[in-house]
């Protein structure tokens, strides 16, 4: 517990949210500090003393001993680990050596091992939030400058900004020159923020728009700044994510939890027969053989026990994680691979995963023109769509408009090509707006470097907050006059200087109708979403000063609008479209303006006219259950701050929601840990996103989200198929052998060892191969699964006890025919391997049988999964290497089998096949008689 602090050294409690409503002047007299002296090294002493170090703090979380002896808690592993103490005791007794033991322990540990290796990966997220403090930082102390180590600071502290500067600590502003700060790691937006130091904000104004403050971990692109710290360590917003992120309880998966459910059902029958067998015995045959009776209810428990379906379910992830990757989604954690196939609710951010996180002009209007404009990046390759003009572009007022996008720009339009790809890709270095304007300009063949070879910047008034304009001096000889100005920047602000306007060829006065219809169509523009900038120009006689921008930028000539858009991708709709057919609703959750949010949804059909957008500042007044009621409604969510994309997940998991949630900043952390699927991207995103994810996306799309759940589908259904295919088995198996001492047969049909092949080896590899099945036809044209079904679910429990009755029944009978015929013969347990070998040799075929539930084998394409085929045929040849391979035979304690026998025992397996198709042709009939 911190110390009492002083009451002469700070009297407001530093983890107010409450610092933007108050001037710089007010927060450094309530932090006891001095704007131009700083704090004194004694006052530093008290400061540290209640707040601590400026870092983030870590709870501890399982240790790695922990989690390897969690792995043997396991119900099932349990029950083998006494099986395998029990059956090696009764080895020992016998004075036999105990293999089954020494098989059974292998197995345990293996198990074992397997878990731990996919539990024990260490949570990286606060780690790479760590990374984001600055190492070092500029502070006023004891009236000196002096550079130290970021984790000194203390509120108080005077800190000294610069461009590329990392922010050490929350601060407030005292002043800023043209100060521009990236804040995407916490808002997620790419454009930087420009700041002001004066400005008073209200109480609920957004993280985003708090243009008066600076934060811990975002970065200064421009401009310089001093500012005072108002908050380190944890009480920062970085801090604050970082409480959140640690606070989020990871909940098993749908997997995890309906293998947990499958163990106990399987350890809980395994008892139960075992009760049942050893209390029948008892009670028929009395103590005597009490031995003969533990050894069959071993025998049951092993059969019962799925030995190989951990190694199965992981291999098959495995498997889903290296098709994901083909289709660019990268799998950080294996069971997500499943548990995609369960989402309901994919909650997107907009920028670069629904958008192209590039800047596109969507429509220009000058004067005489109102035009769409076409194309995908930055690539300049597009069409004017304008009024019945097919050559709008080569109209002097358009031509005039575009050379000022092209000389009033900083930025740079680069082309990349790849010969050997055959492919060419332009980018832009520098500031994506101005980057959209050379674009635009390079659709109707203007370029750059062939317009300022005859027309050089000579001179140029940068942007600035206050201006809300751009303006550069180019070389004008072959015009009107000797030099001319290009000014861009805010609609109003430029248009209140313009006293002129271009039409055709000639300025002619602008007049207030001029004004109103610019004014109503700039209103118009950004109320579908655009960002909107005016352009205008004035010729000069002379080079200005630098410091006379506001009387040379009066007498403008105004050229035209510009509206721009961060466009949606291209594949993206129909993304969204295959997401509403599956029964998957796309939400989207932006730190962009409501109006933008909504032109970007209503285009890609998330959300349809007239929706509800909902804010951060309405979510932060919203009540839980107000907040529950809502997300079923809403589909767009705007201007959000980190733990309003926390609460927001909550909501519609609480709806009972499956919920996938995308980001890539650092605010996105504890929303993408709390979802049940995390998805970063791969490219725009965070350490710490990546770190807090289930899954990257590669190529930061909204598509590749898509094409995973499909991918999740498939390997859930194919999860479901070889666990009814193993267990309907195993039930087989455990029927077998509990009918052996019944019928009066004298011991057990199979031993634990051979119980042990069959469950890893008969049943592994055609399940391993099963896992490898193609998708149903349907797969994304039906609704999600409840993630909370039960693995027995529509119908598979029933199906698994239906056959495994079906398996017992078929082996029963020959068990009962061959100990009968082996009575007269010279070697009295070879009943034993026909038993052992029909059980094996019936799998293959229920291994066909089960691909589908609805199409008969012949229906299918019998090579669509080549390796099933080959599964079956390497089994079955390792089968027979048991019966005839000398070795073999005696290490598992089979018998020769003559051709006829192997004939009968594949006669006896082929019904099991002919059994499950007969069910497909029946239910088939009974639909359609319901129909």
């Amino acid at each position: 517990m911190n110390p009492q602090a002083p009451s002469n050294t700070f009297d407001t409690p530093t983890n107010t949210k409450d610092w933007h409503t108050i001037s710089s002047q007010k927060v450094v007299e309530l932090l006891n500090s001095n704007a131009e002296e700083g704090l004194t090294s004694d006052e530093v002493i008290q400061k540290r003393k209640y707040f601590g170090r400026n870092e983030l703090k870590q709870t501890e979380g399982r240790s790695k001993l922990s989690i390897l002896w969690d792995q043997f808690t396991n119900i099932m592993l349990i029950m083998l680990m006494a099986i395998a103490i029990i059956s090696a005791i009764l080895d020992i007794r016998h004075g036999n050596f105990p293999k089954d033991s020494i098989a059974i322990f292998t197995i345990v540990i293996l198990n074992g091992i397997l878990g731990y290796v996919q539990e024990s990966k260490a949570e990286k997220a606060l780690a790479a939030l760590k990374r984001l403090s600055s190492t070092q930082v500029k502070v006023i102390r004891d009236e000196i400058t002096q550079q130290l180590d970021a984790e000194e600071l203390v509120p108080g502290d005077i800190i000294l900004l610069e461009a590329g500067v990392q922010i050490a600590a929350d601060g407030h502003l005292i002043e800023a020159q043209n100060l521009q700060v990236s804040e995407s790691t916490l808002t997620g937006e790419a454009t930087a923020v420009i700041k002001d130091a004066d400005v008073i904000l209200g109480l609920d104004a957004p993280l985003g728009d708090r243009l008066n403050l600076v934060f811990k971990g975002t970065q200064v692109v421009k401009g310089r700044a001093k500012a005072v710290v108002t908050k380190t360590g944890m009480e920062t917003e970085i801090g604050l994510i970082a409480t959140m992120l640690q606070s989020v309880e990871i909940e098993p998966t749908p997997l995890q939890k309906r293998m947990t459910q499958l163990g106990n059902v399987l350890v809980t029958g395994s008892l139960t027969l075992v009760v049942l067998i050893t209390v029948g015995g008892l009670l028929k045959s009395g103590w005597q053989i009490f031995e003969e009776i533990l050894e069959t209810s071993l025998s049951m428990a092993v059969a019962v026990i799925p030995e190989g379906l951990p190694a199965v379910v992981t291999v098959t992830l495995a498997i889903g994680t290296q098709k994901m990757i083909r289709r660019r989604a990268l799998i950080r954690k294996l069971p997500a691979v499943e548990t995609l196939g369960s989402v309901t609710t994919i909650c997107s951010d907009k920028t670069g995963t629904l958008t192209q996180n590039k800047m596109i002009v969507q429509q220009v209007c000058t004067n005489s023109f109102d035009f769409k404009v076409t194309g995908t990046g930055y690539q300049p390759a597009g069409e004017f769509q304008g009024q019945n003009h097919e050559r709008i572009e080569k109209e002097p007022e358009i031509v005039k408009l575009l050379e000022a996008c092209v000389l009033c720009n900083d930025a740079l339009l680069q082309c990349s090509r790849q010969p050997e790809k055959k492919t060419t890709t332009w980018s832009i270095l520098g500031d994506p707006t101005e980057g959209a304007l050379l674009s635009l300009a390079g659709k109707a063949g203007i370029f750059k470097e062939d317009l300022e070879r005859n027309r050089p910047r000579l001179a140029e008034f940068p942007f600035d907050s206050e201006r809300k304009r751009m303006s550069v001096i180019v070389d004008n000889a072959d015009g009107e006059s000797a030099y001319a100005m290009f000014v861009k920047g805010s609609p109003e602000s430029i248009l209140e200087r313009s006293l002129y306007i271009q039409i055709n060829n000639k300025p002619q006065p602008i007049t207030e109708q001029h004004r109103q219809q610019i004014l109503d169509t700039n209103t118009h523009l950004a109320s579908i979403g655009l960002r909107v900038l005016g352009l205008a120009y004035k010729l000069l006689t002379e080079i200005p000063d630098i410091d006379t921008a506001e009387q040379n930028e009066q007498g403008l000539i105004w050229l035209g609008l510009v509206g721009m858009l961060d466009a949606p991708r291209e594949e993206v709709k129909q993304a969204v479209q295959d997401c509403q057919r599956s029964g998957i609703r796309p939400v989207m959750i932006t730190g962009d303006h409501p109006l933008t949010a909504m032109a970007i949804a209503s285009k890609l059909n998330i959300a349809g006219t007239g929706d509800r957008v909902i804010t951060g500042q309405e979510i932060a007044k919203m009540s839980p259950a107000e907040l529950e009621e809502a997300v079923n409604k809403v589909s767009v969510y705007a201007r959000v701050a980190p733990e309003h994309k926390l609460r927001i997940v909550k909501a519609l998991q609480k709806q009972g929601e499956f919920v996938a949630m995308t980001g890539d900043g650092v605010n996105d952390a504890p929303a993408l840990k709390q979802a049940d699927i995390g998805i970063a991207m791969g490219i725009t995103g965070t350490d710490v996103s990546k770190e807090a994810s289930d899954m990257v996306l590669l190529d930061d799309n909204f598509a590749t989200i898509v094409a995973a759940i499909e991918e999740g589908r498939v390997v859930y259904d194919n999860i479901r198929r070889f666990i009814k295919y193993i267990l309907g088995s195993n039930i087989g198996e455990v029927l077998t052998i509990g009918a052996a001492p019944l019928l009066g047969l004298g011991s057990v049909p199979l031993s634990p060892l051979q119980i042990l092949w069959m469950n890893l080896v008969t049943d592994g590899l055609p399940a391993l191969a099963l896992a490898l099945e193609p998708a149903e036809p349907n797969v994304m044209s039906r609704q999600p699964y409840d993630p909370k079904e039960s693995i027995f679910a529509r119908g598979m429990g029933l199906y698994m006890v239906r056959i495994g009755i079906i398996f017992a029944l078929l082996t029963i009978s020959l068990m009962v025919w061959s100990y009968n015929h082996d009575l007269e013969s010279a070697n009295p347990d070879h009943w034993k391997t026909m038993v052992f070998t029909t059980l094996c040799l019936a799998q293959m075929g229920h291994a066909l049988a089960v691909r589908s539930d609805t199409r008969l084998t012949i229906e299918m394409n019998f090579f669509s999964n080549p390796y099933l085929l080959g599964a079956i045929a390497l089994t079955t040849a390792l089968q027979i290497s048991l019966i005839y391979v000398a070795p073999l035979r005696n290490f598992f304690e089979t018998s020769i089998l003559s051709p006829t026998d192997l004939l009968i025992c594949l006669g006896f397996s082929l019904l099991v096949f002919v059994w499950v198709e007969i069910e497909k042709l029946w239910q088939r009939y009974f639909f359609t008689k319901r129909k």
